[in-house]
């Protein structure tokens, strides 16, 4: 920003200095958004590892994001349905 009004009096135009702004906002923003994709799908792996070591649980959540978001939300009214079904953890008292 300082050096666009730096630019100003040399001769360049105010919507010529609010574009240049604007593709960097616009770079920026996809520059966070690759990061944010690169995080969710590094959490994703590593869930799908523990659910996949888990003996016990059940395999067919894994790659559940890659599904369509009406089988998503399904499959997660499912899930929170058989949660409130299950007993509490015992605690340590």
């Amino acid at each position: 920003m300082i050096g666009c009004t730096l630019l100003v009096p040399l001769g360049l135009s105010a919507d010529f200095i609010t574009f240049g702004l604007s593709v960097a906002a616009i770079v920026i923003t996809g520059v966070v958004l690759v990061q944010g994709y690169r995080d969710t799908a590094a959490i994703h792996a590593k869930l799908d590892e523990i659910v996949v070591a888990l003996r016990e649980t059940r395999n067919d959540v894994v790659g559940l994001e890659h599904e369509d978001p009406k089988h998503i939300r399904e499959t997660v009214r499912r899930l929170e349905r058989e949660a409130h079904q299950m007993p509490p953890w015992p605690t340590d008292d």
